[in-house]
């Protein structure tokens, strides 16, 4: 790959030979050189952008410079650090992306039980950092995603019911401001800033690190999990409500419509517990023993191989599409039109999914962060995945039918890290009575809509 290093120059294109120069101690890729194609891809296949520039970030100050590089030359911005954003708002057309993904360093404070990690990180690495110690904090459930997007977006995963979202666990941020400023956000400075970074997205700045608090589980779970026919799916998913919406705090249990490469259909139910095992035995053993799954599973997992455990289902580089939103519970007429739409996958790599949240999360008061949707058991999304561009609009119909089908059944709310390019009041619908006060945040600290590239808050200013 062709590096620039230190001052841009000897380039035309977009007037790069002139003064202000854009000097970074990181690396520069511009469109034409050797490696760019590689550089602008991105974890969905199906997204295919052209930025003119993509800033290779090594610190905060690099970050700095690109913001004012960027706004000198009216170019739109992306940010990105793991990429894994599925309407591929990490990368643009014809303007900079600002990418993080090399910022990696973590220091772990295992008395304080605190976590100061870069922006660069992904899950698996800060995994792997805290397991050292037997700490972890909710992180997502992929672990090539990054943890940028993953905590300013709210932040599900296995440990959400018994600790709060990433977002709830986050204790301060260091951020780049539209203006080119380094701020700290915490409860106690700049506290209006870090409101809105739990849960409010990348709409009102770059966040270079943050600091976490972690949480003694030592090194493995308790899993259980039970695959049913689909014929028995229904009382299956009955029975799922029902165990989930009713289940502990230290109980996550996801589940999905799924379809092996046989074409053979199932139902899946994978629950962990977060505590003494003894004590998980009692309360997963109703998944293995309800119906008659045709295979269950009860054993105890390291806690990095859970954390990993999805990602060959969703590897980088296929094309993906879904559609989110939220359920108080799994009614029968949902049921009913889950699985008439699912039948109709357009391939056996298709799923309808069902993310557990409620617990811990839903005592949270909703004024406390920009998440606003705590009274959800459920995020339930199809999610369609295929390779060839030809299938583009059979998958995405399929999985807009699906969601259409279950929206009756909806509490109207959607995740916003689960949002597509969808409009603005689906992202409205993300943040409910807190829309107001994020827009009043908007217009102090990027009243110029520079940081745009995500589910965007719009400033009225």
């Amino acid at each position: 790959m062709e590096q620039h290093r230190g001052p841009l120059m000897g380039k035309s294109y977009l007037g790069l030979q002139t003064t202000p120069q854009l000097r970074l101690r990181g690396e520069l890729v511009l469109d034409g050189d050797a490696g760019y194609d590689e550089a602008r891809k991105v974890w969905n296949g199906a997204i295919d952008k052209r930025p003119a520039i993509i800033a290779y970030c090594a610190d905060a100050q690099d970050v700095i410079e690109a913001v004012a590089f960027a706004k000198s030359r009216a170019l739109a911005v992306a940010v990105r650090s793991g990429g894994h954003n599925v309407a591929g708002l990490s990368v643009c057309d014809g303007g900079m992306v600002i990418d993080l993904s090399r910022m990696k360093r973590i220091d772990i404070d295992p008395v304080r039980r605190t976590a100061r990690a870069e922006a660069g990180l992904d899950l698996g690495e800060f995994d792997r950092a805290t397991q050292a110690h037997g700490l972890a904090t909710t992180m997502g459930v992929n672990s090539d995603t990054g943890i940028a997007g993953l905590t300013l977006g709210g932040g599900f995963g296995k440990l959400g019911r018994k600790f709060g979202l990433t977002c709830d666990n986050l204790i301060a941020a260091d951020v780049v401001s539209a203006e080119g400023q380094i701020l700290r956000a915490s409860p106690t400075e700049n506290a209006d800033l870090f409101w809105g970074l739990r849960g409010g997205g990348g709409n009102f700045g770059i966040v270079t690190a943050f600091e976490y608090q972690l949480h003694a589980i030592g090194t493995s779970l308790l899993v259980a999990s039970a695959l049913h026919s689909y014929d028995r799916a229904r009382e299956a998913m009955q029975f799922y409500d029902e165990f989930a919406r009713n289940a502990a705090d230290e109980v996550n249990v996801d589940a999905a419509l799924l379809t092996l490469p046989s074409g053979e259909r199932f139902f899946s139910i994978s629950g962990s517990y977060v505590g003494a095992h003894h004590d998980g035995e009692r309360a997963l053993s109703p998944i293995v023993k309800f119906g008659s799954p045709v295979e269950t599973r009860l054993a105890t997992v390291p806690y990095l191989e859970i954390q990993s455990g999805g990602d060959a289902l969703f590897p980088r580089g296929r094309r993906y599409y879904w559609k989110a939103q939220f359920l108080r519970q799994i009614s029968s007429g949902a049921i009913n039109a889950l699985l008439d739409t699912y039948a109709r996958a357009p391939n056996t790599s298709s799923l309808l999914v069902f993310q557990h949240v409620g617990g811990a999360i839903a005592r949270v008061p909703i004024s406390d962060s920009p998440y606003v949707n705590r009274d959800a058991a459920f995020d339930c999304f199809p999610i369609a995945i295929w390779d060839d561009p030809a299938d583009d609009d059979v998958n995405m119909r399929w999985a807009r039918d699906l969601w259409s089908a279950v929206r009756p059944y909806s509490t109207g709310g959607v995740y916003a890290n689960n949002l597509g390019d969808e409009g603005e009041d689906r992202v409205r619908d993300a943040y409910g009575e807190n829309y107001p006060r994020l827009v009043a945040l908007k217009n102090k600290y990027d009243p110029a809509n520079l940081f745009r590239l995500n589910q965007n808050i719009r400033p009225t200013v």
